[in-house]
């Protein structure tokens, strides 16, 4: 009797292995299953970056209605809606550099404007810091609404293998944005931050030299160091702006008649993990990260003179180039200082015209 009762359970195991080795197999259960744990978590996750980008907008709307916006719901929702570049043609590669600078200027040309007649009473510097603070909500709701269309897409379509991908990148995304949130802060207070590192060499090299606006939001200073005339380029502080440093290159090399020996950029740069935050290396080339308009115009500029092109980086990660200046960059600071008066000093000879720039977003440094 126990041995038929032992049977008869090991047919009833045998049975019930069978019926859900038919179901793995023979139905789209697990997918479902799998779709159902997928949409779940990429929800949640869009559920954070979405608290996110309120987070941003109700910073930005607190600091424009101080200022004396009446309606900034309408312009938060107007500036991330309707400011946006669609890339020139690429097919013809002819003049792209000139047509997407043209277009990057008018688009920041018309979004300045229209802020201006916003705040006609702010200074330029408080417009800037606006600017930068409305850019950062304004990509955060992007890039929030890219993913949510990549979602509602998965569920649309049941995709379970999309929301699976969407939901190994989103944590990392998450942690990205994070960031940028806090810094809104930062830009609104007018505090340094770490990408503000490059300003704040060209300002220990001009200190309280007097400052002429080269080109737009942009600002010169001649210095002598030892016998050499150096002409030092930042963005025009204290408020959050990158200027033109390519143009006012171009601009201030026409200015010399192109007698330059030598241009040094100095500016943040990505630090891959495992290494240190504020590590100073010198290189060749232009350190700077724009799209493109600016940067050309720098290496444009060093080959019509024949002049020597060198980069000076303080390595740092995405979160440090964007929240306050650390000490750790801080102290970079001095060393890229150092970095640059050695180069000046071992590598051109009294009486030579050298062009330092500072690259980065000033906010906070004059």
């Amino acid at each position: 009797m126990e041995l038929s009762n032992s049977s008869l359970v090991d047919k009833i195991v045998s049975l019930i292995f069978l019926v859900l080795l038919s179901l793995y197999f023979l139905t789209d259960i697990p997918q479902r299953l799998q779709f159902y744990r997928y949409s779940r978590a990429v929800a949640a996750r869009l559920s954070v970056i979405e608290s996110l980008v309120n987070e941003g907008m109700n910073k930005v709307r607190n600091y424009i209605v101080k200022l004396g916006v009446e309606n900034p719901d309408n312009v938060l929702k107007n500036v991330v809606d309707n400011y946006f570049v669609i890339n020139p043609v690429d097919i013809e590669p002819i003049d792209i550099i000139k047509r997407l600078g043209h277009l990057i200027e008018s688009n920041e040309f018309k979004f300045k404007a229209d802020l201006s007649r916003l705040l006609p009473k702010v200074t330029r510097d408080t417009l800037n810091n606006v600017a930068v603070s409305l850019s950062i909500v304004s990509a955060l709701y992007i890039i929030y609404k890219v993913l949510k269309h990549y979602y509602l897409l998965g569920k649309k379509y049941e995709n379970w293998i999309l929301l699976m991908q969407l939901s190994v990148v989103l944590p990392q995304i998450v942690k990205q944005l994070t960031p940028y949130v806090k810094a809104i802060d930062d830009i609104i207070r007018g505090v340094p931050i770490g990408d503000s590192v490059g300003p704040l060499v060209a300002y220990k090299i001009i200190k309280l030299a007097p400052r002429m606006e080269i080109v737009e939001d942009t600002i010169v200073s001649r210095v002598e160091i030892e016998g050499r005339n150096v002409y030092v380029v930042k963005a025009r502080g204290p408020g959050a702006t990158v200027g033109k440093p390519g143009k006012a290159v171009a601009k201030l090399v026409e200015d010399l008649q192109c007698n330059v020996s030598r241009i040094i950029t100095v500016d943040a740069a990505l630090k891959l993990e495992g290494e240190t935050t504020g590590e100073v290396t010198e290189g060749t080339g232009a350190a700077i990260g724009d799209p493109g308009p600016e940067k050309i115009e720098i290496e444009r500029a060093a080959v019509k003179c024949n002049a020597s092109l060198d980069a000076v980086i303080i390595k740092m990660s995405d979160e440090d180039a964007i929240r306050s200046m650390s000490t750790e960059i801080a102290e970079a600071a001095e060393k890229a200082y150092q970095k640059v008066l050695e180069i000046i000093r071992t590598k051109t000879r009294p009486g030579d015209n050298v062009i330092v720039v500072g690259v980065g977003n000033t906010v906070g440094v004059y």
